[in-house]
């Protein structure tokens, strides 16, 4: 007796479908679970939220350097900036001035 040969032959068209089918539900996975896919959406706009905060916090605080910018400009420095600074950095002060000094440990 001859062995017979048990091929399956599926048409050319079955496996091109079947292919068709897989990348279609890869990139179904991919659109509902993916990086940026609905399921990482709301972690997207929380991310949003927390950039948007910190821009305003960069945004003040730009403002408020911009400004001591514009104070110590050297053609016209606001005088009470300027002395404030020296008193501050370079630990000086008038003859006619009165220094109080806080103990930190006082309550």
């Amino acid at each position: 007796m001859k062995p017979r040969n048990h091929k399956i032959s599926l048409p050319k068209e079955h496996l091109t479908q079947g292919l068709a089918l897989c990348v279609l539900l890869a990139l179904g996975g991919l659109a509902i679970a993916g990086p940026s896919g609905l399921l990482a959406w709301s972690e997207h706009l929380q991310l949003l939220d927390q950039r948007q905060v910190q821009i305003a916090d960069m945004t003040e605080r730009r403002d408020i350097l911009q400004n001591r910018v514009a104070l110590l400009n050297p053609d016209r420095a606001d005088p009470d900036l300027v002395g404030e600074l020296l008193r501050e950095k370079l630990n000086v002060a008038h003859p006619d001035e009165v220094l109080i000094t806080l103990d930190d440990s006082a309550p």
